[in-house]
């Protein structure tokens, strides 16, 4: 669970950034959102595919660890 807190951290954190810097030079706030969201608008289906697939298994594998220790935890309390 601490990897997804971090890579969440770290988005928040270098979007912020990106968009500061935008700022700084001038842009408006509704053009450093599209400026920072850009890159994903340009991306082709293949590219979206393996985007969205490697999402699903950094989060299919997150679910399934957290399962894993739940279940760890139950079946040793479980026991005598």
């Amino acid at each position: 669970m601490k990897i997804v807190w971090i890579s969440a951290l770290l988005l928040g954190c270098l979007m912020g950034f990106s968009i500061g810097v935008d700022m700084v030079q001038g842009f408006s706030f509704s053009m450093t959102l599209q400026n920072a969201y850009s890159p994903f608008r340009v991306m082709e289906f293949a590219e979206l595919f393996v985007l969205f697939f490697l999402l699903f298994c950094f989060v299919a594998e997150v679910f399934y660890r957290s399962f894993k220790v739940k279940k760890q935890n139950s079946d040793k309390n479980k026991t005598p």
